[in-house]
């Protein structure tokens, strides 16, 4: 089995596809997306259709904090530039530097995390619990899940990282991050969604 790359020889030009391992892992992320892309779909719709519904609760104006919630977009843009960097590298066979990116994606990731739970906690402050109003609960149902899905990403490449600190990479470990990478793009799309549906129409009204 072809698990390891002979670096005499150099990787294949896709060592993420270049196996049926690998091409599988590619397809099924794809139908794993699929199926999150349909779970988002019906979140957004869902507070589209309560994000009136704020009672005698604080409104979606009177909370949101534009110029935090731009850092935090920033942020999570930003980790997806270095995420496709990692895959440049990986491309290379440029270890060290997949590693470096992969790192730096996991730190800025973990920043817009503490920053949304940051946000969570002022909101609470402020009168808006999760079942102050259809707002309320439909706004942190949302942006939870989303929040969430980067969770699970940072676990995901955490362990990947620490798995394969020596390993080099292989034709084993290289549809593993390419696959988190694909995934990451998507909570990044997913938050771009979210920035414009949820905080952009809250305070624009």
């Amino acid at each position: 089995m072809a698990d390891s790359v002979d670096v005499n020889k150099g990787l294949p030009a896709n060592p993420e596809k270049a196996t049926l391992d690998g091409k599988n892992k590619f397809l099924g992320m794809f139908v794993f997306l699929a199926g999150e892309t349909t779970m988002f779909a019906t979140f957004f719709g869902t507070y589209l259709g309560l994000r009136s519904g704020t009672g005698s609760g604080p409104e979606a104006a009177d909370l949101f904090q534009l110029p935090l919630v731009f850092i935090m977009t920033m942020l999570l843009l930003t980790s997806s530039l270095t995420s496709v960097l990692a895959t440049f590298a990986m491309k290379k066979n440029q270890f060290a530097k997949l590693k470096l990116w992969m790192w730096i994606t996991f730190l800025l990731g973990a920043t817009f995390l503490g920053l949304e739970i940051y946000e969570f906690v002022e909101y609470y402050e402020h009168g808006l619990g999760y079942t102050t109003s259809a707002f309320a609960s439909s706004f942190y149902t949302l942006v939870g899940l989303h929040g969430a899905h980067v969770l699970f990403g940072l676990a995901w490449i955490l362990l990947l990282l620490l798995r394969n600190r020596k390993a080099g990479i292989t034709l084993t470990n290289a549809p593993k991050f390419y696959a988190f990478s694909l995934y990451w793009h998507f909570i990044d799309l997913v938050w771009v969604f979210i920035f414009t549906v949820v905080y952009l129409m809250g305070i624009g009204g």
